[in-house]
């Protein structure tokens, strides 16, 4: 990143950064949406900057949120630079655009996708690239036209490939009628599951994230019975009841923050990777 003049790598805890904050610096950058967020530790220490995920998820820039510092590590991040969805609630909903043209990453050219040139299969491939789970509605409008014209090619994708322009395609098709411009909504990936407990709907919480399950930690902030009602829906168990730490040996945890959760991101939208002795421990109704 450049920021009064010169160019560092930007550091990060990838404790703290989820997927939420890097969804801002992908979009900054023209590339798409987030798919993972991780960290490169280098041999020697260098010049860095620091940024902040707070900052960032608050909408400010990413310069904006830049302070000066010296690190080994260094951010990572992986954007999806051919699809992305965007205007929806979450990191796997939107309005479907596609940069067709890869040998411009420089300057992208987003397009959205008329309606009619798009099926179920396309949509699974569409999920799959943006690490979501299937798709679970596919309509056209959903979450409004946007600014991107209507220029794509007709997709035939088997819904086996691993991203949608690896899918053979049709002619170019330059005008689509109004309001068919395609919305997608995925199911979040992974699962929640209470461990533990005298019923599925008590216990130690675990989520399900980049396939794999680990305890959400619960040293680095206060969950509140709010936070707490997002994972008792997700499981079908009623209302949150109580939120309690547990100790035991220390071991991978995801970090999953209360604020991020009671925003209305997803659990895997609010995860990231660190190690812990505390776990936290729901009841719900």
């Amino acid at each position: 990143m450049e920021d009064e003049g010169k160019w560092r790598p930007s550091a990060g805890d990838d404790s703290v950064w989820n997927l939420k904050a890097a969804g801002v610096a992908c979009r900054e950058l023209d590339c798409g949406s987030a798919v993972s967020v991780g960290e490169r530790e280098e041999s020697s220490w260098r010049p860095v900057w620091w940024i902040d995920p707070d900052c960032v998820q608050s909408g400010s820039a990413l310069r904006e949120c830049a302070q000066y510092s010296s690190s080994k590590d260094i951010l990572t991040l992986s954007c999806s630079d051919s699809v992305r969805l965007l205007g929806g609630t979450g990191l796997c909903s939107g309005r479907l655009e596609v940069n067709s043209d890869q040998s411009n990453q420089s300057n992208p050219s987003w397009s959205s996708v008329c309606e009619a040139d798009f099926d179920q299969q396309d949509a699974q491939v569409v999920c799959r690239q943006l690490g979501c789970g299937a798709p679970s509605v596919l309509q056209g409008a959903l979450y409004g036209e946007g600014e991107a014209p209507m220029g794509t090619k007709e997709f035939q994708c088997g819904g086996h490939e691993s991203a949608l322009l690896d899918c053979s395609s049709a002619s170019e098709r330059n005008t689509c009628p109004p309001g068919t411009a395609v919305s997608l909504t995925c199911s979040e990936p992974g699962g929640v599951k209470l461990e533990g407990g005298e019923s599925r709907c008590a216990g130690d919480l675990e989520v399900e994230h980049l396939g794999e399950w680990r305890p959400v930690d619960g040293s680095y902030s206060l969950w509140t019975l709010k936070a707490a009602e997002v994972a008792c829906r997700e499981l079908d168990c009623g209302s949150a009841v109580s939120v309690q730490r547990e100790e035991s040996s220390k071991r991978s945890v995801w970090r999953i923050r209360s604020d991020c959760v009671e925003s209305g991101s997803a659990l895997r939208e609010c995860a990231a990777s660190a190690s812990s002795s505390h776990f936290l421990n729901l009841t719900c109704s």
